[in-house]
Parts: structure tokens; sequence; C-alpha cells
């Protein structure tokens, strides 16, 4: 009796611990996918500072946020960004920038970058959203300042998704991003 006990217990306490167990975190990241170019040839010995990046609340957040219905989101617990959203979209368009504007320096924004490059680039994202197995929404006003010229411009780009999980969603940002920077390697080369 006591060993049909134990026995009992023990797989009702494997069964619990099979049960407690969570999928594996997966961890994202943006990439630069512009083609190189030689867009803007007047940007060619510019020196170019790239930030801030605004991002909405929303999505301000380690965890991916998926849509999941009208007025609804799905915080993602266990797909998550691997390092902040806003440092990523600046990584990424400053990545991208460098490969259609070749000739001109581009950095991330500090305060002693912006005081010298010649063109500061600033982007309010308003929308990033993400929604399983079919597209992205990123929605971002851009300004780009050369002295007291200034351009600015919004973007509305929607790119299909690859796949039904969070990899595809995250090269569908990235593809949005790289037709982001076009739009703003455009306007540096006007200003």
């Amino acid at each position: 009796m006591r060993a049909m006990f134990r026995r009992i217990v023990g797989g009702v306490l494997l069964v619990l611990a099979g049960a407690c167990s969570s999928p594996p975190t997966r961890f994202y990241t943006l990439d630069s996918t512009a083609a190189l170019g030689t867009a803007a040839t007047a940007a060619a010995r510019l020196t170019v500072s790239v930030g801030p990046v605004l991002i909405p609340a929303l999505v301000d957040r380690p965890q991916m946020v998926f849509d999941a219905g009208a007025n609804q989101v799905s915080v993602e617990e266990f797909n998550r960004w691997a390092a902040p959203l806003a440092d990523q979209i600046t990584r990424v368009t400053v990545d991208n920038l460098s490969r259609l504007l070749p000739q001109a320096e581009l950095w991330p924004s500090t305060a002693a970058a912006a005081a010298k490059a010649d063109v500061r680039v600033s982007i309010d994202v308003q929308a990033f959203r993400s929604t399983p197995g079919k597209s992205v929404l990123l929605d971002a006003r851009w300004t780009v300042q050369r002295g007291k010229v200034m351009r600015s411009g919004r973007a509305q780009l929607n790119e299909a998704s690859n796949g039904p999980g969070a990899d595809g969603l995250a090269a569908a940002h990235s593809r949005a991003l790289a037709r982001l920077a076009e739009d703003i390697a455009q306007a540096i080369g006007g200003v």
C-alpha cells in the first residue's frame, strides 16, 4: 500500500512539474535590409545624426505586442525584443541610411553628435503593429533638418509577414524600416 501511494504521489508530482514548465523565451532583432545605393549624391560629405526615435507606449516594452482582434492586443511573454525597440529602430535606421548613402557619415544621436551633425533626423513612430500570419504596419512621421532648412514626411508602410510566427513579423518590420529609410535618404539629398 505504501509503495503504491509513493508511486501515485511521484506520478502526480511529475505531471505537475511538466505542467509548470513554460516554453522557451525567444528573442528577436530588427535587421537592416536596405539595398546598397548611391542615392542623394548631395549627401556625400554630410554627417548625419539619427534620433531621437519615439515609439508608442503600447510597444515600448521587452515583449512583442500582437494585434489579437478589434480593440485587443496580445502581449507575448515568450516572444521578446533582444534590445529596447527604440534603440533597435535607431540602429537599423542608421545602418539602412549608411547603405543608401554610402559616402555620408551616420551615427545614432547623442547631444554631442547632434551638435556636430550637418543633418539631424528625428522619427516619431505613430504605430508599430504586428498581425500574426498576416502583416505589419509601420506608421512614422520623420523630420530631416539641416540648419534652418527642414523637410518632414509621413510613411504608412504595410509589409506582409513571411510566416505565422514572430520571426516573420520581425522580418516584415525590418523591411518596412528599410522603406522608411529610403524616404529619409531622399529628403537628406534634398536639404
